[in-house]
């Protein structure tokens, strides 16, 4: 697994031992960046969140994209290893910060995300249980927007209030989900 573009071009990452991770294909992290990137035109100065990071894959991508700041968060010790590794090699640490813990627990940013990755494990609920949580002004800046992925062939998640989405596309075995914030949507808890 390599990053895609910008800066890190074709450096390769470091992914955690084992099974537990399912990272996102390389064929659906391109398309999700060419849907990205003809919506914000560019990654410059944005601030990241990349939940259920797991390989940390996505959030390293915006990075080399030009983000700001990128928040990875994963309850697995090794998956935060592996990003930490990944973050050190490519001189990015300043730029990140590395959370062991379960999305259901973390609290909010300080600052709202402008763009958060959502790829919760497969099967689990836990992508519906996770924006059910983050859509909110508190974790997503006004404009700012929400990709989630899930297996294809199963149930979209429900559209949190507020939201609106964006668009949709398949990659293999991965649904990828663009939920934008609207504009004067009220704060929530």
């Amino acid at each position: 697994m390599r990053i895609i573009a910008g800066e890190w071009r074709g450096r390769p990452l470091v992914a955690p031992e084992g099974r537990g991770t399912r990272p996102t294909s390389d064929r659906a992290r391109e398309g999700l960046f060419s849907m990205l990137a003809s919506r914000l035109g560019s990654f410059e100065g944005l601030r990241v969140a990349d939940l259920f990071a797991g390989t940390g894959s996505l959030g390293l991508e915006a990075l080399s994209r030009g983000a700001r700041h990128c928040t990875f968060i994963d309850n697995d010790p090794g998956a935060a290893a592996a990003i930490a590794r990944n973050l050190e090699r490519f001189g990015a640490a300043a730029s990140a910060d590395v959370r062991v813990q379960g999305v259901e627990h973390a609290p909010p940013p300080r600052e709202p995300f402008d763009l958060l990755f959502l790829d919760a494990p497969y099967a689990t609920g836990l992508a519906s249980m996770a924006l059910a949580r983050v859509c909110n002004p508190a974790w997503v800046a006004p404009g700012g927007w929400v990709s989630v992925e899930i297996k294809a062939g199963d149930e979209p998640p429900p559209v949190p209030a507020g939201f609106a989405l964006a668009t949709e596309r398949r990659f293999g075995k991965a649904h990828i989900l663009l939920l934008r914030r609207l504009a004067g949507s009220s704060p929530r808890a």
